[in-house]
């Protein structure tokens, strides 16, 4: 499997997500990976597939809501564009 690229932006999500999918754990990380998925294997990498009753991004954004409160929707936010980010910068590393 491709390691993801340290100095890519994310990076460090990516890495922690795969290490969470690995170990079966459910945390942020991971569930981000789930949402990122498809993008992420169409570059190389390795993510799992995990069926699930619902929607990847709800289950995501469900669980910052318990922890975060009202300060879910920016948070969540900031995630998605940082996997965003890290997936454009892999495709033009990858080009």
């Amino acid at each position: 499997m491709p390691k993801p690229t340290a100095d890519l932006p994310g990076a460090e999500l990516v890495e922690q997500g795969l290490a969470d999918l690995k170990a079966g754990h459910t945390s942020d990380f991971s569930l981000l990976l789930m949402v990122a998925g498809p993008s992420l294997r169409n570059l190389g990498l390795e993510i799992p597939e995990r069926p699930s009753a619902r929607p990847y991004h709800h289950l995501l954004y469900e669980r910052l809501e318990e922890r975060l409160g009202d300060d879910a929707y920016s948070y969540y936010n900031s995630l998605i564009r940082r996997i965003v980010s890290f997936t454009h910068a892999l495709e033009q590393e990858r080009d």
